[in-house]
């Protein structure tokens, strides 16, 4: 009788009750909950002190070599999902496995009362998006029928979870996680190329309503996304009891991992507590992977997963099902054991318990390094565990700049170019005599390349470049900047009409971003006084009379053109010194991007501003953001027509500096 109740988890719930969990320890370091009164009461008389004297062990089935005892099983119900998040799975979807290779309702109930007659004491249920399952009702209802099972819960990306959540809950559901990596509507449409932030909204608050405390909010972050909505989703869990969940992003972008966009958990908490000095550390829960804080007198709190920066490999307690039947003791690991298989052969209770347990005592004492994992060959991300991966922008077009092939097309523009150079820079030019083109002498395709970057900035940057002019009374003579497909025009500052030309103190004769001898070089800025700093640029992009009507009737196939755009563009600004080389990476006070349609020209009509208070402008920033909300219109739009134009791009306005304020007329 004692070894049955054993094996049912009754020395795990008495371990609960006594505040204890051998084999798990706390990921935070923060001291372990007391053992309340009750259970201090338990443990001195004499009923409790036989059943921690007779109890059975956990099953040997379920602990491993190293002691940890495994009693958490996620079950994967469905490869599918009702989204095409960009860090998941392609537009067009994955190659699902076909449906007589999946799980039965049967074959999952089967399996989840053997582990919980193992010790197991919480089931939590995954996808794909498991709430797309027609039977996930009856599957939770199932469940929850079995003895010794403490906790029912799902991870959901939230979209059908306020119309299935009151039958979920009459079931037996426990416990929610709801995946959300944004709480900015247009970049969450951006992100899972679908429509539903309100319905995902909806679930979050029909769950807070039925009484689910608490409601466990998911968010993967990523830098250069939202790392920048750290304060407003702490700021969430003010009037709702939230727990708002920041997983360090499991770098892993097509079979390569890139540390550049991992914020870790020490980073996110100074961010925070900044904010916040006030933030309070909680006690951490025996079984927890989590370290919890909460801002005192909010409702929710918030918790970090630091599965990158500080792995809780020594405590964890999972084992993971897919869709297909397949055990995963780590999900790091490529190592699998076909359940399915062996259920469907007819293997007996007795047969699984020892496949089950010969694969957990396999387990390793900690996932892979990650350059063996990224020498791995696993499953897609969506068909394990969606939730942990997050969204990787794809720049690698941007980032690379084109090989020795493209260059004939690069420099095909330079003639125009040279003329609006400072004379010193025009003469270093040298036409190479066996293609023809302009190039700086002694230098690389690759050095040019970057040269010619710097050119295009110091053009972008103002309306004049100034030089000596003995003939001016006022000492100086203003090159007017214009698009390098024209020539540039001369004005003396004295006869220049108001707005034309403007006079700026301290301009520079020659170009920033080359040292004496043409090579690429980065301003020193560390001698400037910090300013407040904005720009306002502008873009243009002419669709055509057919695209344009879908573009304002919101009929384009790839989603919201202009709500993607803007997204796209601010991501731009934030992202402008990894895209233009010689740019300083410098923090955004603001950034705002606006879209309008102008009839009349069948045009989309893009409006960038950044702020900053720092050393240098924020000009490239501004046009950054307009270019690539242009680039992403043509590129929703292309499908349609080509025939789209992209012109206009300019700065429009800038202030703060030592060369003065600039406003284009």
């Amino acid at each position: 009788m004692a070894a049955a109740w054993g094996r049912r988890g009754g020395p795990a719930l008495l371990r609960g009750a006594l505040g204890e969990a051998p084999g798990r320890g706390c990921s935070s370091g923060a001291p372990v909950r007391a053992p309340s009164a009750a259970a201090q009461e338990l443990q001195s008389s004499g009923r409790g002190r036989f059943l921690l004297e007779h109890a059975a062990p956990f099953s040997a089935f379920l602990t491993d070599s190293f002691g940890r005892q495994h009693n958490y099983l996620r079950i994967s119900l469905t490869e599918k999902c009702n989204l095409r998040c960009q860090y998941c799975m392609p537009e067009e979807g994955v190659q699902l496995t076909p449906k007589s290779e999946l799980l039965t309702t049967q074959e999952i109930i089967t399996l989840a009362r053997l582990f919980v007659k193992e010790g197991v004491e919480k089931i939590r249920l995954t996808g794909g998006e498991p709430l797309i399952r027609p039977d996930v009702v009856d599957i939770v209802g199932q469940l929850y029928k079995l003895e010794g099972l403490k906790t029912i819960a799902v991870t959901t990306n939230g979209i059908n979870l306020a119309r299935l959540l009151p039958r979920l809950k009459e079931a037996g559901l426990n416990a929610i996680n709801i995946s959300l990596d944004t709480l900015v509507p247009a970049k969450f449409e951006f992100i899972v190329r679908r429509k539903g932030f309100h319905k995902v909204m909806e679930g979050i608050h029909k769950a807070t309503e039925l009484g689910y405390r608490p409601v466990k909010v998911n968010c993967v972050v990523m830098r250069g996304f939202n790392e920048d909505e750290l304060l407003g989703f702490v700021d969430f869990t003010k009037d709702l009891p939230l727990d708002v969940r920041f997983i360090e992003y499991m770098p892993f972008d097509g079979n390569k991992w890139n540390f550049k966009k991992m914020v870790s958990y020490k980073e996110m908490l100074d961010t925070i507590k900044q904010r916040w000095p006030e933030l309070e550390k909680l006690p951490c829960e025996a079984s927890s992977t989590a370290k919890s804080y909460k801002v005192p007198h909010f409702q929710g709190q918030i918790s970090f997963i630091t599965s990158m920066s500080e792995h809780f490999c020594g405590s964890c307690n999972r084992l993971r099902i897919t869709a297909d039947g397949n055990l995963k003791v780590c999900l790091f690991g490529n190592s699998e054991v076909s359940l399915r298989d062996h259920l469907r052969s007819g293997a007996s209770e007795e047969a699984l318990v020892q496949i089950i347990g010969a694969a957990v005592g396999r387990k390793k004492k900690q996932h892979a390094g990650m350059f063996n994992i990224s020498q791995m060959k696993n499953r897609p991300m969506i068909l394990i565990e969606p939730a942990l991966m997050s969204f990787p922008l794809c720049q690698d077009a941007l980032q690379n700049p084109p090989n020795s092939k493209q260059w004939g097309h690069t420099f095909s523009r330079w003639p125009t170019l040279r003329a609006s150079l400072p004379k010193q820079m025009g003469k270093a030019l040298m036409k190479n005599k066996l293609t023809g083109q302009l190039s700086l002498p002694g230098s690389h395709p690759e050095q040019q390349w970057h040269i010619t970057t710097g050119i295009l900035q110091t053009q972008l940057r103002g309306c004049c470049v100034f030089q000596k002019d003995p003939s001016s009374m006022f000492d100086t003579k203003c090159l007017e900047a214009s698009p390098v497909s024209q020539a540039s025009v001369n004005c003396q500052s004295k006869e220049a009409s108001p707005g034309s030309c403007t006079e700026v103190p301290h301009a520079s004769d020659h170009l920033t971003h080359t040292d004496e001898e043409g090579r690429a070089t980065m301003v020193d800025v560390g001698g400037k006084p910090d300013s407040r700093r904005s720009a306002v640029a502008g873009a243009v992009v002419r669709l055509g009379e057919k695209a344009f009507g879908m573009v304002r009737q919101n009929q384009v196939k790839k989603g919201d053109v202009l709500a993607v755009a803007q997204i796209a563009g601010i991501q731009g600004a934030k992202l402008t010194s990894q895209l233009i080389p010689l740019c300083h990476n410098i923090p955004l006070n603001h950034v705002e991007v606006s879209l309008s349609l102008d009839e009349a020209r069948y045009a989309v009509v893009i409006r960038s501003s950044c702020q900053t208070w720092g050393r240098t402008g924020v000009e490239m920033e501004a046009l950054t953001a307009a270019s690539l909300a242009a680039l992403t219109v043509y590129d929703m739009c292309k499908a349609v027509t080509h025939d789209i134009v992209i012109e206009e791009v300019k700065l429009l306005s800038k202030t703060g500096g030592q060369r003065g304020d600039f406003s284009r007329v």
